[in-house]
């Protein structure tokens, strides 16, 4: 637009009123269009147009209220600015519109107004003509010189008062020289402040006589407000121009000098004194060769680049973590035994285990790390066996909790050239403990997860092998780290969902469930005391006698850990408490009577009154009683019982037998009921079952078809054919819950043949095992579970695979003389052992007969 010849407009245009901002000649705006007008001229002229022209409009500024109702059309301005639509932008938020950047080309007046709708056009007259300036260009250099020179001084003024590093600043000062003096004006008004009205006077300003001597005034204003605001920011522009000047300076050559500031003394004397302890630390060589190499980088670096802060802080903790600080073992054998057994009831495999490192470790210093892994149901004290485990040693404990854990780098840490870098849970758990040697937790091994960010259980491999963890990289410190002697133990609920590498670097000790005589044990030497401790309650004032702790363990908690029974304890201490507090409450009362023994204390009280008023009140108050939790006082607070011995009731009809599962939360019995009907020899299975587990449903009913004449089983048509008209229903009741595996198969076997046989299955047997389509008895895992919870249910004899017989050894004695234990290794076997007098074919033809 230096050159006004090229500016020629049509002479009809579109008209598009806008309300916020005046446009001049020259300038550009960015305009929101949201009326109907505006928006349909938007969508007819400048979307559609496909030639330059198309996208020539006349922007007319809108004086009257912007809010008003559009249906009519508000008097128009008599002057406006013909503008090119550079840029258009559409949206739906809040609502339609239509965002335009304008750039103005030249002034021109309405002649007549053609049409008003859909959008306004009008007949206009260009008024910024290049003929008239050069046919005035004698008058200009004349009569206007003056007022030209006079306005270019103060522009020029203007923009030298501003920061000439900035480029919009520079390029304004350019235009200056470049652009005709007859432009500046419009252009200035643009951008200096000025309100609406007065950009409104300089567009109606058609003569540029008028609009150099309106717009000096606005020069001059705007040149006082700068030189105002100067003043009051002249002495801090000063000091911070000094200190930016003298500060790299100093830094770069080292010059010391008295007139430094006590921040950059103390920023020197930090690094000075951080290079000190890096140089005193006992790292390892690698690790101190890199941090002097950026120490010495740090030194020459400017404390206000954003990487100056990253490596202090990297330097920081390198110098914070235990190279070579360790703390010294206690290896006293027979106090580590006695600390862990007054920790911990029961867990002698585990505890075994401890005392072995511990009396190893006695023999030889260097031993590395061992890596266990817990592997139990919830509640039997895997977590706090890891902490008393520290405390037997005498180390620092850290848990490090890896359940839902997705990411590799919070195992591995972050590299630095990320934003927010910082190491791993290993590396920064090692920071808190201040130890190369702690006891480090790592919980829930078994929940970890996989996303996007990678395989944080790939990333532990390294830690947890001891044949690599010496040299462990964290992607933080670049640089290796001994992890060796770090004892590592992760605990988890179930091996099935640890990846086969990870699980084969760590040393599975399976933390069984508790027995009921465990549990009690438990409950009175630790649970018991330590809910009394927390809800403020003395075991004079409240007393929990085995045999109410039997009967919340066996009606109100199935479980195979204690955290359900901690919590009914728990519940019993509050309900009491209650009571506690009730009673403290009404011995504050003077009047309080009793009504139990009322002549007793009336007489007492009586013979009082000559007495003092401590007497009175002793001999006036009986003694404190405890208050006893009984079976009654049980069901008052806890409510009726959840669970009720229901294993007879159960099986009181053929065609019903109780099979041993294992879950990841400890053993549970299950029942599996069985029906025929008639019916086209179709088999159901209901019940949640997984594949496998269906598989030893057929497996079962193919093996009793293929026995039915050994065994007499016949149909309801005395077939031999089990299935010839008859289909059959197999169910396995807690149909919500999920079940799998191939141990039930001959607990299956067993319920379809007192469903053919027309026998009750014994009602104290529960029986676990595999089976093969030729009848053998295949063994199974979680015995000790499983047993546990028939005890819990209260079963004498328990049927399992013959080669499961060294399984039995893990059980407790005292459980073991409770049970009888059967060994099957063939489904004939389970069968004799199953019903009372055997199933041999002698008793049903007997029965046959007498039938006859």
């Amino acid at each position: 637009m230096a050159s006004g010849s090229a500016i020629q407009i049509p002479s009809r245009l579109p008209l598009l009123l806008t309300h916020e901002g005046v446009l001049l000649p020259g300038s550009t705006m960015r305009t929101s269009v949201d009326s109907p007008r505006n928006m349909q001229l938007v969508r007819s002229r400048l979307l559609k147009g496909t030639s330059l022209r198309s996208t020539i409009i006349g922007v007319i500024p809108n004086t009257s209220d912007p809010t008003s109702d559009c249906e009519e059309l508000p008097s128009l301005h008599r002057i406006g600015t013909a503008a090119l639509a550079v840029q258009v932008v559409g949206s739906n938020w809040p609502k339609p519109h239509y965002t335009l950047l304008v750039t103005g080309l030249c002034r021109f007046q309405i002649l007549q107004l053609l049409k008003e709708k859909p959008y306004p056009v009008a007949e206009v007259e260009q008024l910024d003509r290049l003929e008239q300036f050069t046919n005035q260009q004698n008058k200009s250099e004349e009569e206007l010189g003056e007022l030209s020179e006079q306005f270019y001084k103060y522009a020029v003024q203007l923009v030298e008062m501003l920061d000439m590093s900035v480029p919009a600043v520079a390029k304004l000062r350019r235009l200056l020289d470049n652009l005709p003096r007859e432009a500046l004006p419009d252009i200035l008004t643009s951008i200096i402040r000025t309100s609406n009205q007065e950009k409104l006077q300089i567009l109606d300003a058609v003569s540029l006589e008028e609009r150099f001597k309106m717009t000096i005034p606005l020069l001059v204003r705007q040149i006082e407000g700068l030189k105002l605001l100067q003043k009051t920011r002249k002495p801090k522009q000063d000091d911070d121009k000094r200190v930016v000047a003298i500060r790299p300076i100093r830094r770069i050559n080292h010059i010391p000098s008295a007139t430094e500031d006590e921040d950059e003394e103390g920023d020197h004397d930090d690094v000075v004194m951080l290079e000190k302890k890096i140089r005193t630390s006992s790292m390892s060589e690698q690790a101190l060769k890199v941090c002097l190499k950026e120490i010495k980088r740090l030194k020459k670096m400017p404390q206000s680049m954003p990487e100056y802060a990253l490596t202090r802080n990297y330097l920081e903790l390198m110098v914070e973590l235990p190279w070579n600080k360790s703390t010294k073992d206690r290896l006293e054998i027979r106090a580590a035994r006695i600390l862990l057994d007054n920790d911990h009831y029961a867990m002698e495999k585990l505890k075994k285990r401890v005392l072995e490192y511990l009396a190893v470790r006695q023999l030889k210093n260097n031993l590395k790390g061992p890596i266990l892994c817990f592997v139990g149901p919830p509640g039997v004290g895997k977590t706090s066996v890891g902490r008393s485990i520290a405390k037997t040693l005498g180390r620092e404990f850290h848990r490090i909790a890896l359940g839902g854990v997705c990411d590799q780098s919070d195992i591995r840490g972050h590299r630095r050239t990320y934003v927010g870098s910082m190491p791993g849970r290993i590396i920064n758990g090692l920071k808190t403990v201040g130890v190369n040697n702690p006891v480090f937790l790592l919980d829930e091994v078994d929940k970890l997860g996989k996303s996007l960010q990678g395989d944080p259980a790939a990333a532990l491999l390294e830690v947890l092998d001891p044949e690599q963890n010496h040299s462990f990289t964290d992607h933080y410190l670049n640089v290796a780290f001994d992890l060796s002697q770090v004892l590592f133990i992760a605990t988890a609920n179930t091996t099935a969902t640890i990846p086969p590498a990870l699980l084969d670097r760590m040393e599975v000790i399976q933390v069984p469930g508790y027995t009921q005589e465990e549990k009690i044990e438990i409950a009175h030497r630790h649970l018991i005391p330590k809910q009394l401790e927390q809800h403020g309650l003395t075991p004079q004032q409240i007393q929990i006698p085995q045999v109410t702790t039997l009967d919340i363990i066996t009606r109100y908690t199935r479980e195979a850990g204690v955290r359900s029974l901690d919590r009914k304890l728990g519940a019993i201490c509050r309900a009491v408490a209650v009571k506690v507090a009730e009673g403290q409450h009404k011995e504050t009362k003077p009047d309080r009577t009793e009504v139990a023994e009322e002549d007793c204390k009336e007489h007492i009280t009586e013979d009082a009154k000559t007495d003092s008023i401590s007497d009175t009140a002793d001999l006036a108050l009986p003694p404190e009683m405890p208050i006893l939790i009984d079976f009654h006082a049980l069901k008052d607070i806890l409510g009726p019982p959840m669970y009720e011995m229901e294993v007879s009731e159960r099986l009181s009809q053929p065609g019903v037998a109780i099979g041993l599962a294992w879950t990841p939360l400890g053993g549970e019995i299950m029942f599996v009921e069985a029906s025929r009907m008639d019916g086209e020899g179709q088999l159901t299975l209901t019940g949640q079952l997984g594949d496998v587990m269906k598989e030893s449903a057929h497996l079962a009913i193919s093996w009793l078809r293929s026995n039915a004449k050994r065994y007499q089983l016949t149909n309801a048509s005395g077939s031999f054919d089990l299935l010839d008209n008859t289909d059959i229903h197999l169910h396995f009741p807690a149909g919500a819950v999920t079940k799998d595996g191939p141990s039930a198969g001959v607990t299956i076997v067993t319920c379809l043949a007192s469903l053919f046989s027309g026998r009750l299955v014994c009602s104290d047997v529960a029986m676990t095992g595999e089976i093969t389509l030729r009848g053998l008895v295949l063994p199974v895992g979680g015995i000790k579970d499983k047993v546990l919870a028939a005890h819990r249910a209260g079963l004498k004899r328990i049927i399992i695979p013959q080669r499961n017989e060294k399984d039995l050894e893990e059980i407790a004695v005292n459980v073991r003389q409770d049970l009888t234990f059967v060994m099957a290794s063939c489904l004939d076997e389970v069968l004799n052992a199953a019903f009372d007098g055997g199933f041999s074919v002698k008793p049903i033809v007997e029965r046959l007969n007498s039938k006859l």
